[in-house]
């Protein structure tokens, strides 16, 4: 399902439509573990550049946290792989004629990790009462949550959540929102302990307790985070097997993405987002193919995947600077559109990982996709050369300079952009800032506008690059997984390589 977002003031020039290829890279060598005398420790180890800022869910706004947290806590309901709405805590639930209510029956196999904040310091299980105090406190002011925007609007605070009993919980939301079981999946709605909130308080974003597949073992800010089994835990494979299969997790805080894939050449990580783009030549050819030198060392395996490159454009007539624009002129954006050859762009520069969005917004796979109805922009220098003319714009009556703002990682993309634009007429002068810049000093960014026209290049999900290793009990397993990713995250595919690790078919070894 596909939200419609209304963005005021800005226009979006698609280059690439949504990433149809992630890449799940699998090489063989041995997860790097510990022996001792009972068994062997078997950690899936990653590294997160940007770091962690809390392990509690009601602060888990970004996709480091996300991942983490996902690790650890539990939600009503998850979607699979293939994006349909799963039972997790919930086994199953009823919704009312009206829609406006929804039972859930939870599963009563469940319990919170042991911790010292209960009573006999084990874990408990998992209750109606807690899915509420999960909810409301996502919603309470002095929380300051920002997911409080899951139930903003949609709920009553105090008539919307009910616990029938120990294993039903009821849902009744203010009308109906057709989207809400998806919105239930989000990390956000993962289920806490009122005795651990209240018994570590502000604390509770470095001690988590959660019911998830990893407990929360110890985490050295800027070091690492080690999770390790939750050995209670209630899923299990199709074989009938307790998961997860690996002893646990550590993440690494390495800030350097080359450093940190030189660690993944060393042996040292097993899985990796978002390559250094001065290695993805090594690894990949022009077509978006495995190197030979990499054949028998690394599996490739290509899966859709959600993802969008834009062209922003600030269009807002109300702000002095747009009002001098060329910018604000149909034809200059069309113009844009038609200037730069994005097949081009996607072979050289992104190794043809994705496919160039000449059918508008909607990516291939999605239902509305269609390339008949959607007409597109495909590369028409001439049609660019002539809405310039259209607009007033020629040899003799330039356009004024236009400016494209970006971030470091792509400047590549944007420089090709301004070099392509400037051939039918328009010119770009291209400004790389620091992502922390760009997010923490809008107000100055707004400035270095003033009396420009200014287009801004922006990701909303990064390309993920994955590969990851295993060999137990001298047997070499390549564990590929299908990964359909929503726009915002890839919660349960990550989930799942983390907790399974290895294929179903081979579980037998891992006990």
């Amino acid at each position: 399902m596909m939200h419609s977002v209304k963005n005021k003031g800005k226009r979006l020039i698609g280059y690439c439509r949504y990433v149809n290829y992630s890449l799940i890279l699998f090489v063989l060598f041995f997860v790097s573990c510990s022996r001792s005398k009972s068994k062997e420790q078997n950690f899936f180890h990653y590294n997160e550049t940007t770091g962690i800022s809390s392990l509690d869910p009601a602060f888990a706004k970004n996709q480091s946290n996300i991942w983490a947290v996902h690790q650890l806590y539990n939600t009503l309901v998850e979607t699979d792989e293939q994006l349909h709405i799963v039972p997790s805590l919930a086994k199953s639930w009823e919704i009312s004629k009206d829609r406006l209510q929804i039972t859930f029956h939870l599963r009563t196999d469940v319990f919170f990790h042991a911790d010292a904040c209960f009573e006999n310091k084990q874990g408990r299980r998992v209750v109606a009462d807690d899915v509420v105090y999960s909810f409301q406190r996502l919603m309470d002011k002095t929380t300051a949550s920002p997911g409080a925007w899951i139930f903003n609007n949609r709920v009553g605070a105090s008539t919307g959540f009910k616990a029938i009993d120990d294993s039903t919980f009821q849902l009744t939301l203010l009308k109906p929102f057709v989207q809400i079981l998806g919105v239930l999946s989000n990390v956000y709605c993962s289920v806490v302990p009122k005795e651990a909130v209240e018994t570590y308080g502000t604390n509770f974003r470095r001690h988590p307790v959660g019911s998830g597949p990893f407990q929360f073992k110890v985490w050295e800010e800027g070091q690492a985070l080690i999770l390790i089994k939750n050995k209670t835990y209630f899923e299990k494979d199709i074989q009938g097997n307790t998961l997860p299969y690996i002893d646990g997790i550590k993440v690494s805080f390495l800030d350097s993405k080359a450093t940190e894939f030189l660690e993944f050449r060393q042996k040292r990580l097993d899985f990796v987002n978002d390559i250094e783009a001065s290695f993805k030549d090594e690894i990949l050819t022009r077509k978006g193919e495995l190197r030979k030198e990499w054949e028998g060392r690394i599996v490739l395996n290509k899966h859709p995947y959600l993802n969008i490159e834009y062209l922003g454009i600030l269009v807002d007539e109300q702000n002095p600077m747009v009002q001098q624009s060329p910018l604000k002129l149909k034809a200059v954006r069309q113009a844009i559109n038609y200037g730069f050859d994005k097949q081009k762009l996607m072979l050289y520069l992104r190794n043809s990982i994705g496919t160039p969005a000449e059918s508008g917004f909607v990516p291939m796979g999605l239902p509305s996709f269609d390339t008949n109805t959607v007409k597109g922009y495909s590369y028409n220098p001439q049609k660019a050369k002539a809405l310039l003319k259209e607009a007033g714009f020629d040899a003799q009556h330039q356009p004024p300079i236009i400016k494209l703002l970006t971030i470091p990682i792509y400047a590549d993309l944007a420089s090709y952009i301004a070099r392509e634009l400037q051939d039918v007429g328009l010119s770009v002068q291209v400004e790389a800032i620091q992502k922390v810049y760009y997010l923490h000093k809008q107000p100055k960014i707004r400035r270095c506008f003033s009396g420009q026209a200014g287009l801004q290049i922006i990701r909303m999900r990064k390309i993920i690059f994955q590969y990851s290793t295993v060999k137990i009990h001298h047997h070499p397993i390549i564990h590929a997984i299908t990964i359909l990713n929503l726009m915002h995250y890839m919660n349960r595919v990550l989930r799942n390589l983390m907790i399974q690790f290895v294929t179903n078919s081979i579980s037998k070894w891992i006990r």
